[in-house]
């Protein structure tokens, strides 16, 4: 059977992504792959996603090894849907990694050691991929969000090498592009102050190089700093260019030692470590400064006896009826918010200010802060004032083994409508939280101490722990913040109470 090459290009993967970085491939050239296997394992700035193949066939070629950064539309990987012969290990692209397998067996290591540790996430599962359409055999399905199939997708316009337009333009395209470079190559470029449209890419086909761009930095600082009357000397005109090079190859790793000792007393910079922002964190840091200069914060604390909380939990753990139940102080926590939601709607609403309306939602998308090695994620339990304690309890365990495996999916990060962050795992005892982008109210939950305690009259030890809620001040008022807050501490100060909330 005769050859048919396509090419798998990155789809949008969710909410406008324009970029995804390559974590690790699950196939290597020359594996013959099936529809909807999953092939590699990409990082957006939301999430890990597992990327599953639009067609069957025989991989021919990777067109990126793992830690680089592909842009939406450009090709993956290729493969040969007409079942021709397997290619040689020579097919590889130059600069791809011909044996994947260490790179499988690290990613299913992490996957592994994350999935054990504690955490608070849970991913939704992915969308069902429609069987072929009768008729047309020649045509694959269409993964959702991957875009129309690539016998009607529009051609990708070949790449020109001339001088592009500056990347900063938002014009409509007149026939130029821009230099081709990789997404962490243009940061860089921005951080060191080089117009790539002055270089030339000494990279495969012009492709403009971190190595470009820090040469470019090092030239414009040697000739800035450089005073006239030295540029006679070589040994003057010689030491910018020293000094230069530590600061463009420690990115990512500590500073080298400068060439010449600083003298004591001149407060020199101790050795650092250069991190680019990306991923998680760069959406993070964007959805919290959004959040903290949009909406009017408010944060009200409250002091709670949870004795009898935490009573309820060692109990149901110690019940060998509900053996096997996750029930944690945080999941009374999360019960005692769906429950005190319904009295005051207020908390579990929206602002929409291009509507000019308040949108307030009949049911609870609760938010769970989780701190990864990756940042942090707020994936949210889906109607979670459906579950009761045992079901909300369950789903905070899968969405923390979730997350901390790194498979929280693009989809369980939206459409929370309020939020609860649990600082007291940290040893905290409060702090202000900062709203969810789209939300009016978030409850931080601080550590349980053993405190002296006034009780039934007298004073005793007893386990409390601070409740701190934020809230859009445009959305909840004084008054509705402060009877949320009591009615959640009220319950976890005596749990019965939670019967006479129920409906």
């Amino acid at each position: 059977m005769s050859a048919m090459i396509r090419d798998f290009a990155l789809p949008d993967l969710g909410e406008g992504l324009t970029e995804s970085e390559v974590v690790a491939w699950r196939v290597s050239v020359g594996d013959r792959i099936e529809l909807n296997q999953v092939v590699a394992d990409v990082e957006t700035a939301k999430a890990v996603v597992e990327l599953p193949s639009p067609f069957a066939g025989v991989v021919t070629a990777l067109h990126a090894v793992p830690g680089q950064t592909v842009n939406v539309g450009e090709p993956l990987f290729s493969c040969d849907t007409g079942g021709g012969a397997a290619p040689g290990p020579d097919a590889s692209p130059a600069g791809a990694d011909a044996s994947p397998e260490p790179q499988e067996a690290a990613a299913r290591t992490e996957a592994s050691t994350g999935a054990g540790a504690p955490s608070w996430t849970e991913g939704r599962p992915s969308a069902e991929v429609p069987p072929p359409t009768a008729g047309e055999p020649e045509r694959q399905p269409t993964l959702v969000g991957y875009g129309a199939p690539a016998e009607v997708a529009p051609k990708r316009r070949a790449r020109s090498l001339a001088l592009a337009a500056p990347p900063s333009s938002r014009l409509p395209a007149t026939g130029a592009e821009r230099p081709r470079s990789t997404p962490p190559v243009r940061r860089l470029a921005r951080e060191l102050g080089v117009d790539l449209e002055h270089l030339v890419g000494t990279g495969e086909r012009g492709l403009i190089t971190r190595a470009d761009v820090e040469a470019a930095a090092g030239g414009a600082r040697a000739a800035s700093t450089t005073p006239p009357e030295a540029t006679a000397q070589p040994e003057a005109s010689a030491q910018p260019e020293a000094s230069a090079q530590p600061e463009a190859s420690a990115r990512l790793q500590p500073s080298a030692q400068p060439a010449t000792a600083p003298a004591v007393g001149t407060h020199a910079l101790p050795p650092s470590t250069r991190i680019p922002i990306a991923g998680v964190r760069r959406a993070t840091a964007a959805a919290m400064v959004r959040s903290a200069f949009t909406a009017p914060h408010v944060t009200e604390f409250l002091e709670v006896d949870v004795t009898a909380t935490m009573d309820l939990v060692r109990g149901i753990r110690a019940d060998r009826a509900l053996d096997g139940a996750r029930v944690t102080p945080l999941a009374v926590v999360a019960t005692a918010m769906c429950l005190a939601a319904r009295r005051t709607p207020e908390v579990n609403s929206h602002w929409d200010e291009d509507a000019g309306e308040i949108v307030r939602y009949d049911g609870v998308n609760l938010g769970i802060a989780v701190a990864t090695d990756r940042g942090l994620l707020v994936p949210n339990i889906e109607r979670a004032d459906r579950l009761g304690l045992l079901g909300i309890a369950d789903a905070i365990a899968e969405l923390a083994e979730t997350a901390r495996a790194g498979r929280t999916q693009p989809g369980a990060l939206r459409n929370g409508t309020i939020t609860v962050t649990n600082v007291g795992v940290f040893g905290v005892d409060a702090g202000t939280p900062i709203l969810n982008p789209g939300e009016a109210a978030i409850l931080a939950v601080g550590a349980v101490r053993r405190r002296p305690w006034e009780y039934r009259g007298e004073v005793a030890l007893r386990e409390v722990a601070t409740l701190a809620l934020s809230f859009d001040h445009r959305v909840v008022d004084g008054q509705q913040g402060s009877r949320f807050l009591v009615d959640v501490g009220g319950i976890l100060r005596e749990p019965g109470l939670a019967l006479t909330m129920m409906t």
